[in-house]
């Protein structure tokens, strides 16, 4: 077993914020690779189109039973 103590939940979610802003990082890049001459501006309107639509998680990151959002109770 690991000895290591476990990060608090405040550090997981700082490290899955930064994870995210990687993500989107990587996601410029590579758009301004397939795009060389795309502009900041057609950069980021492809950015946040893919962030709305999320290709391949239509329903959520996973599969299982949809249920209504917000849940109540």
């Amino acid at each position: 077993m690991d000895d290591a103590p476990a990060e608090s939940p405040a550090e997981r979610m700082r490290i899955a914020f930064e994870l995210h802003e990687l993500a989107e990082a990587m996601l410029r890049q590579g758009w301004v690779r397939r795009h060389p001459g795309a502009g900041a501006e057609e950069v980021e309107a492809a950015v946040s189109a893919w962030l709305a639509r999320r290709p391949g998680a239509d329903h959520g990151d996973c599969d299982g039973k949809l249920v209504p959002w917000p849940r109540n109770g």
